[in-house]
């Protein structure tokens, strides 16, 4: 056979094509990874349709089917849910409520940072009035309606697992009354009631409920309780039938019955303490709930949730990591927060960040308090992934706000926590926004003022997660979309 030969056209047309299929593959690959990049941020990404950033004026309950044999419905005390709702004249502001969670913040530091036995309490003529270093909690904001007495009385709640005592007002207001939506409780008018004495074990047995020493009025035992924004309530410490649900009812459960009540309850008739004290509801009802009980805030004030008590009900999808006892504050829920991640990334965070002064978490704080180091990490990297939005001034303690008035939809980066034991906890949108209005929409984390001041996991974070309590079993486990 002859030599073939190529032509100088052949060769010039085979390099252009070679060329081309060699740009085509750079491309296609530049392609695919530009692809893969949009992938990933979608899949680590929540779309937010912005008119859903905005609370309904009409209530819309969860489709949740929960029992009711063992289960109380949880709403907003400023929803469109809460009966108290109907006093829209003494709805705070998201600066005041902003205000008030600082406050109940720097009172649960400070009441860790104290030494046992230094609360003390005042003499006034009409009861021993707490002083300002007594019992530093707070109000929260969900609300559960109870039964109390002989016949049973309905009583609207707050609930915190930060608190340990149970009170509500009661007739006759000896001082004062704050403005409440139900009829304030007559013990007078309940077969069931009964005072305890100041002389039992049970009375001395407050000062490690409320943080001060109870007092005596002709036999009978005094508490006072003072909280974080200066409300109190003082009255007679008394013993009477709870009833729960309709299968669910407790004689002797041990209250407060206030006969001089002043603060910022909302119009609540008082408050339901979940706390881990021997006098908190969960110990007083062990017996039947072996000291279990979980809830779900619903998804925005417009919408309901539900508190249960026991373990029925429970999501197989619960993970459990083990509760810490926190120095000085046993009767809080302590957490061993390992890492957070923002937009499938984990933050080049520390451990010892976060056990410096350790965390707890807390259903009546609003917003996640961190420590310095950790927040500002959270912070750049969520800033990071939103700047493609235009910032909006600070609200109050939120520092990390967006415009989002000419958008119909944004995307958010999704937000992780870690626990001890590899336990990852995905948060809901609605846990990562405080919103005041679509032109401020914030990142609901803020700084404690140092990184040795406790965390504490807030109830803005715990939104749609069925969060649960075993507290004979020393752990506390979640569960994601828990109100649905």
């Amino acid at each position: 056979m002859g030599v073939t030969t190529i032509s100088p056209a052949f060769l010039s047309a085979y390099l252009l094509l070679l060329l081309c299929l060699v740009c085509s593959l750079k491309e296609g690959y530049a392609f695919g990874r530009r692809e893969t990049a949009k992938s990933h941020h979608l899949q680590h990404s929540h779309t937010i349709q912005v008119s859903s950033l905005l609370t309904s004026s009409f209530c819309s309950p969860s489709a949740k089917a929960f029992d009711k044999r063992s289960s109380l419905p949880v709403v907003h005390k400023h929803g469109p849910c809460s009966q108290l709702h109907l006093d829209k004249a003494n709805i705070p502001t998201h600066a005041e409520i902003l205000l008030h969670d600082e406050a109940r913040v720097k009172s649960i530091h400070s009441k860790l940072a104290k030494n046992p036995g230094s609360s003390n309490v005042v003499e006034t003529d009409a009861a021993r009035l707490p002083a300002k270093d007594g019992s530093v909690l707070g109000s929260g904001n969900y609300i559960v309606t109870v039964g109390l007495g002989t016949p049973k009385k309905y009583l609207s709640l707050i609930f915190d697992t930060g608190s340990d005592i149970t009170w509500t007002q009661c007739q006759p207001c000896a001082r004062s009354c704050y403005k409440q939506q139900d009829p304030i409780f007559s013990p007078s008018l309940s077969s069931s009631y009964s005072n305890i004495s100041c002389t039992s074990t049970v009375c001395n047995s407050l000062n490690s409920a409320t943080g001060i020493s109870p007092g005596c009025s002709s036999s009978a035992c005094i508490y006072g309780i003072q909280y974080g924004d200066s409300s109190f309530s003082i009255g007679l410490f008394a013993k009477e039938t709870l009833t729960l649900t309709s299968t669910n009812v407790f004689d002797s459960f041990l209250f407060g019955c206030g006969q001089n009540n002043q603060g910022l309850f909302g119009g609540a008739a008082g408050l339901l303490g979940l706390g881990r004290d021997k006098l908190s509801l969960p110990s007083q009802t062990a017996l039947k709930y072996k000291k279990f009980f979980s809830y779900c805030l619903p998804s925005s004030a417009s919408s309901t949730g539900f508190l249960t008590f026991g373990n029925g009900g429970l999501s197989k999808s619960v993970k459990f990591t083990t509760l810490s006892t926190i120095s000085q504050g046993s009767s809080f829920y302590g957490i061993d927060i390992t890492g957070i991640s923002v937009g499938g990334q984990k933050l080049s965070i520390s451990t010892s960040v976060f056990t410096t002064g350790g965390a707890l978490i807390d259903s009546g704080t609003v917003i996640t308090r961190l420590p310095p180091t950790a927040y500002a990490a959270l912070r750049s990297a969520f800033r990071k992934q939103m700047s493609r939005y235009p910032m909006a001034k600070p609200l109050s303690i939120l520092d990390t706000c967006y415009d989002f008035s000419k958008y119909s939809s944004v995307i958010v980066p999704k937000l992780s926590f870690f626990f001890r034991g590899g336990v990852e906890v995905p948060l809901d949108a609605k846990g990562i926004l405080y919103v005041n209005s679509i032109s401020q929409v914030c990142l609901a984390f803020t700084r404690n003022s140092d990184d040795t001041d406790v965390a504490i996991f807030g109830n803005t974070q715990q939104k749609t997660l069925q969060v649960v309590y075993d507290g004979a079993g020393g752990r506390i486990g979640f569960a994601t979309r828990g109100c649905t």
